[in-house]
This record gives C-alpha cells, sequence and structure tokens, in this order.
C-alpha cells in the first residue's frame, strides 16, 4: 500500500483545509486509515482512524468536533477535513494504512498500530 497526502498550506485561524491521502497499491476489506501530525519539537500524535468498510471513526480529543475523518472508496482516498483550525493545530499531517485486523479503532492511535505510512503535508495555522 503506498499512501500521498495532499492538501496542506497556510490558512488564518478559525480557517478550514481539507487534506487527501491517496491509497495505492492493494487494498484490504479490513483496511484501518489513520491521520498523524507531528509539530516541530513534539512528538507523532494521533488524529483520526476511520475503517475502509462500515462507518466506524475515532478522534483524538483535541480535535474532536473540528475534524472529520472521511473516505471515498472508489478513488481510494481518505480525507480529513479541518474546521476552526487552531495555531496549535500547525504540525506536518500524516496518513498511515493498517492491513492487520482490529476490535476496535481506540486500539490504532499510535503510530506502530499501522503498518504502512507516508510523506506529509504541512499545515500551518496563523494567529
Amino acid at each position: 500500500v503506498q499512501l500521498q497526502a495532499s492538501g496542506g498550506g497556510l490558512v488564518q485561524a478559525w480557517g478550514s483545509l481539507r487534506l487527501s491521502c491517496a491509497a495505492s497499491g492493494r487494498t484490504f476489506s479490513n483496511l484501518v486509515m489513520g491521520w498523524f501530525r507531528q509539530a516541530p519539537g513534539k512528538e507523532r500524535e494521533f488524529v483520526a482512524a476511520i475503517r475502509w468498510s462500515g462507518s466506524s471513526t475515532y478522534y483524538a480529543d483535541s480535535v474532536k468536533g473540528r475534524f472529520t475523518i472521511s473516505r471515498d472508496n472508489a478513488k481510494n482516498t481518505v480525507y480529513l477535513q479541518m474546521n476552526s483550525l487552531k495555531p496549535e493545530d500547525t504540525a506536518v499531517y500524516s496518513c498511515e494504512a493498517r492491513i492487520r485486523p482490529i476490535v476496535v479503532l481506540t486500539n490504532a492511535i499510535r503510530s506502530n498500530d499501522y503498518d504502512y505510512w507516508g510523506q506529509g503535508t504541512l499545515v500551518t495555522v496563523s494567529s
């Protein structure tokens, strides 16, 4: 599975951006896709996850109510709609994919819970 994130940029506080993660190669029905971010000088942080089939999603508390993860199976693409952005959302955002079966998405919040990852896209939120 190859992953490519895009859609980052510079936005003012309270603005919006939509990130995309295009997946190529073989996909699996039990695939889980996750978004992570890493700000300068900080550890990698889980943002959101979604199952490739079904409607299950899971969000970090820091983005719940502001970010929405979704997917378009026909386009093999996962999206992260980010609204009400804050300067502390500034980070490199990347997507990861997990092909191993998982019971609940709360078990997919660490980077090493995933099997594939791609290049990130920079999001900068100005105050």
